[in-house]
């Protein structure tokens, strides 16, 4: 499958800290791309990179097959950033920031359609003639995915778009990107929910202290943990746990039991069967899957940090 964007051996550094060590890996056109890593791992500085506005100290990135330093027009062309940080011009009303925004790109009236779809479908209509300063931080948020889309680029970034923002604006944020993916656009997104990234992303990379550390699909990252635990609450937990279970209790605690099972070598049924021979009685079981929150932590040594 063709690139969106490619990045080619990066490194970046300032002074002595090495911020970027050799990273190098393509985000496939039409992919829903998840850039996961712990505070310090280089992540905006790769998108920084990728948007132009650091320089690599070795290495490329090209977005559609533009160098973003060579051919840096057609590059920034093909992409829109959404920012983690709230930055607005409080001199101007959404409408007025949009049509602006769009002449950078070249565009004029025959793009005011388009604007006009992107303040229905983010609901800023009745917020187009009002001025930036005025609106709430959620509004804000969502002129600023406008202002990333108003040149209509194949491949958008979104850091951390959802930090700070509400449960109602996060669903409608989580459904306009799933849109945008549906007709097409590469996304790329950065997040310290990891869950949003699990739920959403098809191919996911992890960078750690500057280096990848991982880089596959959701599927196979995964497969990675094979183990899923047992949870069992026990109605006579004095009863004494089958030393063929013994190696398989990963804690047994206020009469909850927690069976560490992997999954091909460890039937349920089985296991089941077997507390049931030795007279264990239990009134309530789940099962927990491994999420990419453990395959984070299991290659970072880090749990993210959703603040």
């Amino acid at each position: 499958m063709a690139a969106a964007v490619n990045i080619s051996q990066v490194h970046k550094d300032y002074g002595t800290l090495h911020a970027l060590r050799g990273v190098d890996f393509d985000i496939p056109k039409g992919c829903f791309f998840g850039l996961l890593g712990p505070n310090g791992a280089g992540k905006s500085t790769l998108i920084n990179i990728m948007a132009g506005l650091v320089r690599a100290t070795q290495g490329t990135v090209q977005i559609q097959g533009y160098d973003v330093r060579q051919q840096w027009r057609q590059a920034r062309h093909s992409l829109g950033i959404v920012p983690q940080e709230l930055a607005f011009d409080p001199f101007f009303t959404v409408s007025e920031i949009l049509r602006l925004q769009s002449g950078y790109f070249g565009h004029g009236r025959e793009n005011q359609p388009w604007i006009e779809e992107l303040l229905h479908t983010l609901n800023l209509d009745d917020k187009a003639n009002t001025n930036l300063r005025e609106l709430s931080g959620g509004m804000k948020r969502r002129v600023l995915i406008a202002q990333a889309l108003v040149h209509k680029p194949p491949v958008v970034v979104l850091d951390e778009p959802t930090a700070g923002v509400d449960v109602e604006l996060r669903k409608a944020l989580w459904k306009f990107t799933n849109d945008l993916h549906q007709k097409g656009h590469t996304i790329v997104l950065t997040t310290h929910y990891i869950e949003e990234a699990e739920s959403l992303c098809e191919q996911i990379a992890i960078l750690n202290q500057g280096q990848l550390v991982a880089l596959d699909s959701k599927t196979a990252l995964l497969a990675r943990r094979p183990y899923r635990l047992l949870h069992l609450t026990l109605t006579n937990p004095d009863t004494p746990i089958p030393s063929a279970l013994q190696d398989k209790v990963q804690s047994f605690a206020d009469g909850e039991l927690i069976l560490r099972l992997h999954r091909d070598e460890d039937k349920i049924g089985a296991i089941l069967e077997s507390l049931r021979t030795a007279h264990i009685q239990f009134s309530d079981l789940r099962t927990q899957e491994p999420s990419l929150e453990d395959v984070f932590i299991s290659l970072t040594g880090k749990a993210h940090d959703p603040r």
